[in-house]
């Protein structure tokens, strides 16, 4: 995220992941408005893409074994995102989209 605060790159979320995030941030926190001021802080540096119906549709055409990963690379497709950034390549195999672990794409910086 501090390679995103400093506009070294684009970070992209989608707005699902915004609805996970808040509901994983508020079981952890217990406090909505110290979710909402963190949430407020991440939409505010992130680029939020939607997902349209051909990405939920096209997402079952790809050989990823997770549709919610699938959708994410379908999205990130869409949008021509270089990377997708993650800790766990794996579950990204046949992405159309290269994956990067975090690390890396800090080298690469």
């Amino acid at each position: 995220m501090l390679a995103v605060a400093e506009e070294k790159v684009e970070g992209c979320i989608t707005a699902s992941t915004v609805y996970d995030l808040y509901y994983l941030l508020r079981k952890h926190l217990h406090d909505h408005e110290r979710t909402r001021q963190t949430l407020l802080g991440l939409i505010t540096s992130v680029n939020i893409l939607n997902v349209t119906d051909m990405d939920c549709e096209r997402a079952f055409t790809l050989p990823l074994p997770d549709y919610e990963e699938a959708l994410l690379a379908c999205c990130g497709q869409r949008h021509k995102a270089d990377y997708i950034v993650t800790r766990d390549p794996n579950h990204f195999k046949g992405s159309p989209v290269k994956v990067i672990e975090p690390d890396t794409l800090l080298q690469q910086l």
